[in-house]
């Protein structure tokens, strides 16, 4: 008899739960910027079958620590949102398993990553923000490189990031390396030094500097007219201001050397339970709809060569012409030395 009801049991139940239930849902693991547009999500599941179910892990390295500790037994299927700025600390790990779009082929070929696991899907310049209002009041002209920043005149101007709590102040710390070097009679320490001479303040993230400490967003509460921000912040400025705004408030310092280019990833983690599913959701992150959908939920830039921009970026964006990049070896080889001379010399 309880053969019997073994039996019917596990007859009924594989009529209510087929067998591959678990291939028509794949687990998006991200950070917590992430966002894509209802419609553009919708579908992409109704077309592919698939059902889409996403996990913010925090600021990405969050993200990416919690990805590598649970690798054998993985939070998901697909990982969107590591940078270069730790995508080191993934292929060391063996984070990911590879998988060559066939979509690579609209992507900006400046954006390739040979021989990786991954596939760029945007990118992003870490800038210096200023308050427009405020320098114009003045007459003072802006910065023109990073050494203007250690000039008395922009004294008691400038908030960072910290490096070791803060992609982008991570970022802006790896393009101070890049600028002034380790060696030499003027290295990076010796500018951090001066910027703390010069009263540079440091907020622990983006929000704290940009609403905490700069002045130049109408949400925010400081009094600092210079920020480590990003390239696409005056058109987010402009995008969302109540009432609507005839110019951004803020402009973005682009001369060469001024900012770091952060390119974002994605890759289908080694041991997923869906390798198919999250395959297919690296081709939509590829595709034109995905592309053209990401500068308004995430204000950052398509690396399709295919996508269109929205006009609030064909107004107010620049992209820097001359942005800092730092190879992934480099960045692996001395991220976490660079951050302990940083933290032991500004805030020690």
């Amino acid at each position: 008899m309880r053969i019997m009801l073994l039996l019917v049991l596990l007859i009924v139940g594989s009529v209510f739960v087929p067998v591959n239930a678990q291939d028509s849902t794949i687990r998006l693991v991200t950070h917590d910027s992430f966002n894509v547009s209802e419609s553009v999500l919708t579908t992409f599941e109704q077309e592919s079958g698939l059902t889409v179910e996403i996990l913010r892990l925090g600021d990405a390295g969050t993200m990416v620590n919690q990805s590598i500790l649970s690798r054998e037994n993985p939070l998901g299927d697909v990982l969107y949102g590591i940078d270069n700025t730790f995508l080191s600390r993934a292929l060391d790990a063996n984070l990911f398993t590879p998988y060559e779009s066939p979509l690579l082929e609209s992507i900006d070929s400046s954006f390739a990553v040979p021989d990786n696991p991954v596939v760029p899907v945007d990118f992003g310049d870490v800038c210096l923000n200023y308050d427009v209002s405020t320098f114009e009041a003045s007459g003072l002209p802006l910065p023109t490189s990073l050494a203007d920043l250690a000039l008395p005149e922009y004294a008691e101007m400038l908030v960072v990031q910290n490096p070791a709590t803060s992609s982008p102040g991570l970022a802006f710390l790896l393009a101070t390396v890049a600028v002034f070097g380790e060696d030499g009679d003027y290295t990076y320490l010796d500018f951090w030094r001066d910027l703390v001479a010069n009263g540079v303040v440091i907020a622990d993230d983006w929000t704290d500097a940009y609403y905490g400490q700069f002045n130049g967003s109408a949400g925010s509460a400081g009094d600092r007219p210079l920020v480590v921000s990003y390239a696409s912040s005056p058109p987010a400025e402009v995008f969302f201001a109540d009432p609507p705004l005839g110019a951004a408030p803020t402009g973005a310092l682009t001369a060469a050397g001024m900012c770091f280019r952060q390119i974002e990833y994605a890759g289908v983690l080694a041991n997923a339970a869906n390798v198919e599913g999250a395959q297919r959701f690296i081709d939509f992150m590829l595709s034109s709809a995905f592309q053209e959908d990401l500068p308004l939920q995430m204000f950052v830039f398509p690396v399709s060569l295919d996508a269109a921009l929205p006009n609030v970026f064909q107004q107010y964006a620049v992209i820097p012409e001359e942005p800092v990049n730092m190879a992934f070896d480099e960045i692996a080889a001395g991220r976490d030395r660079w951050i302990t001379e940083w933290t032991e010399l500004v805030l020690r």
